[in-house]
């Protein structure tokens, strides 16, 4: 099968490797040692294996790696060079929005993507926002939380007080 050089930028690391045509970015990223991206479902359905593609949340798993092409891609490793992407991470951790681990880099991923396009969410407008990430461990309500206490902190707004 024939392959094609590929050209991305992950977590400002510049990649240039081949790809076959039917490659999913997923299995790319992985391939090329960010396995921090998860594999779930292959199907798009679970959101764990969720990137941020030139500012946009992607599913990675339905993305041809040769779409990604001299794009630029954040994992969740590339969460810790950014201040909303630490302050998501601790978050979790203080309310426990973080149990078996196997949504989490998704839902960071989802999160952060989401917080960059809607700073002062209510927590309605989040629930709807990880809708597309599953999570069989915490019930959503820790990590609507986590996401939440991010988003007033970082705009010192006080949010709606409902949950």
């Amino acid at each position: 099968m024939e392959e094609y050089k590929i050209q991305l930028t992950v977590n400002d690391e510049k990649i240039s490797t081949a790809a076959k045509p039917e490659e999913s970015l997923l299995k790319y990223l992985r391939r090329n040692g960010f396995t921090e991206v998860k594999c779930g479902c292959e199907k798009g359905d679970c959101g764990t294996c969720t990137v941020i593609m030139n500012g946009k949340t992607i599913k990675s798993c339905i993305t041809l790696a040769i779409q990604a092409n001299g794009k630029e891609i954040l994992t969740a490793k590339g969460l810790e060079k950014t201040k909303i992407g630490q302050k998501l991470q601790e978050s979790f951790v203080q309310h426990g929005a973080v149990q078996c681990g196997f949504c989490t880099a998704g839902m960071l991923m989802a999160a952060k993507g989401y917080l960059d396009t809607n700073p002062e969410p209510d927590k309605a407008e989040i629930r709807k926002a990880i809708s597309g990430n599953l999570c069989r461990c915490t019930g959503y309500k820790k990590i609507v939380e986590a996401i939440y206490d991010v988003a007033v902190e970082n705009h010192g707004w006080e949010g709606d007080i409902n949950v």
